[in-house]
Order: C-alpha cells, then structure tokens, then sequence
C-alpha cells in the first residue's frame, strides 16, 4: 500500500491517531489490517521525532500493541496452538476494536454537545433583573397571590403558547415601552369591566412582548393599581382594578 501524507498535528492521544489513520486509509474498523495500520502508525512516530517532538510514552505503549497484534496474526496457527494455546475464535483485534469504538462514542457526543454550544451563542436573553421588590414574603408587599403564582401562571402560560423554547429572534433597535403596557393593561381591565382572566393579557405573538406584559402586571401590582386573586392553588387568576376593589 502507498504511503499516506499527513501534517503533524495534536492528537488527544494514540486512539484519536489511530482513528484518523483508520479513516484516512478508509478501513473498515471491525476489520483492521493490521500490518497497514501499524506501518502507518510507526510512520507517524519516526516523524514526530525527525522534527525533534516530545512522543508521549502513551503513544510507545500503543506502538508496542500494534506490533504485539501484527505478530499474532502474521504467526501460523499450529505454532500458536503450542506455545500459547491459541483460541481461534478470539480475534487478537476485538480488544483494540472495542476500545476504539468506545472512544468513537466519547468523541461524537463531545462533538454534539460544542455544535450545540455553537448554536446556543446565536440565542440572546435578557439580563437577570432583582425581583426582590415583588416578593411576598416581607412585609413592605401586600399582594393577593405570591409571586411564585405569578411566575408559575406565567410559565404555564408560555407553555400553551408553545413558547417554552428559545425563539430564533433577530435584535432590533424597536423597544416595547413599559409605561404603554401598564397602560394597555388598564384599558384591557377596564373594557373587561374592571375583572379579566390573567392570561387573557397575554395575546402577543412574541416573547419579548409576553415579558414586558408581564412586567407591566408586576409594575402595577407593585403601585396597588391592581390586584390579583386565585381562588385555590392552581386555580385560574383574575385581574382586576384596585378601584374596582375598594368599591
């Protein structure tokens, strides 16, 4: 066979060599011809040390496997049944093969999870805001549901939607006022005769506009502008003025 070019490169250890070697040579990894692979393999070490690289003694170790296979193969069989007992249905590869392929394994997902840690770098979320304000667990706040209900209906909510997954948006100079929500949210409240159904707040198509509504609710709940009532836990959340409240 002729020999094989290749540039001398960081391996992660004599299996990731083994394996470009495999497919550079395009073999068939459950049946490896072990007097090509070897020769290339020892190829490769004599050329690291002409350019005067440091060979890890991992990479001898494995040299010494390949020519320790290549023997027991190239041996006839009738000498190998006297001297070492020789079972013919054991092939002297099965334990190199094995440990390649559970390498092979360990590699391809390490490959899988970088593509997806690639692809997670084109999501863009907002950053961590302080809800302690909101919390109802000190005395400064005196809503009618906790905030883990808010944010549990939220969550519920977004689920419905089919929005629990990070959608691929595009970043836009157009910002989504606050202010004009909470405003939005009153006038709902209001043509609603002072009383809606939480989620029925919520009828944007994005997710950037589920979130300010909702901050908006917050914001008024802070300000006592409106209030929120469940009738039981995982019970359905009504809306309503603190207006409407006090009469």
């Amino acid at each position: 066979m002729t020999g094989i070019n290749f540039k001398v490169e960081a391996f992660e250890g004599p299996l990731d060599l083994l394996l470009q070697l495999i497919q550079q040579l395009e073999i068939d990894i459950y049946d490896i011809p072990m007097a090509d692979i070897t020769d290339q393999y020892l190829e490769y070490i004599h050329l690291m040390k002409e350019m005067e690289l440091d060979v890890a003694s991992e990479y001898l170790v494995m040299a010494a496997t390949l020519l320790a296979i290549k023997s027991k193969m190239l041996l006839p069989k009738q000498e190998l049944e006297v001297d070492f007992e020789f079972d013919d249905s054991v092939d002297p590869r099965d334990e190199l093969v094995e440990k390649l392929m559970e390498y092979k394994r360990f590699k391809d997902a390490a490959k899988q999870l970088k593509e997806k840690e690639s692809e997670r770098n084109f999501y863009f979320g907002k950053a961590p805001m302080d809800l302690g304000e909101y919390d109802t667990s000190g005395k400064q706040a005196n809503l009618d549901v906790s905030l883990n209900d808010m944010l549990g209906a939220f969550h519920k909510m977004l689920r419905r939607k089919k929005l629990s997954q990070p959608l691929h948006t595009r970043i836009t100079k157009q910002e989504i006022s606050i202010d004009q929500r909470m405003n939005d949210v009153m006038d709902r409240i209001e043509v609603a005769r002072g009383r809606v159904v939480f989620e029925d707040l919520f009828d944007a198509v994005t997710k950037d506009d589920l979130i300010v509504t909702f901050l908006a609710v917050l914001e008024l709940m802070k300000r006592r502008q409106i209030s929120v009532e469940q009738s039981g836990s995982f019970a359905t959340l009504y809306v309503f003025s603190r207006g409407e409240e006090e009469l």
